[in-house]
């Protein structure tokens, strides 16, 4: 299993802010700059499911799989013989929200899939996190 974990720390928004900002994920192409769109029908719960479209990509399934308001949320993405694994944890301390994303690959052939796709959005996770917050801001 690869796995990687990448966390900050701000002041500038709220755990209800932040997951206000990723429920509504019909409108995630409006911060995410990555992709061309996100599309949801119905709530933003465990065992529902989206399409993303990468920029330049496929659209993609991820499902839900484990949600709960303004804390945390889990989704996987199932590749041929891989699957990911993406955590986002909102939590508060002395210091302000602390944000912290987690992503882990699974599977025979998630070498492939580390190479492809989850490195870069490892790789990325620093920039889209202050996007993340310079958007939940504004609700």
């Amino acid at each position: 299993m690869w796995q990687r974990t990448y966390s900050t720390v701000t002041t500038e928004v709220t755990r209800e802010q932040l997951w206000k900002l990723f429920a509504d994920v019909n409108n995630w192409h409006n911060w995410d700059t990555n992709i061309e769109f996100a599309k949801i029908d119905g709530r933003f719960e465990a065992g529902n499911s989206f399409i993303l479209r990468p920029k330049g990509g496929p659209d993609v399934k991820i499902k839900l799989l484990e949600t709960i308001e303004n804390n945390k949320y889990i989704d996987v993405t199932n590749f041929p013989l891989a699957k990911m694994y993406d955590e986002h944890l909102f939590e508060d301390t002395p210091e302000g929200v602390k944000i912290t994303n987690t992503i882990w690959v699974t599977g025979v052939l998630s070498f492939i899939w580390v190479k492809l796709v989850a490195q870069k959005i490892v790789d990325d996770t620093p920039t889209d996190m202050q996007k993340q917050i310079a958007a939940a801001k504004k609700l």
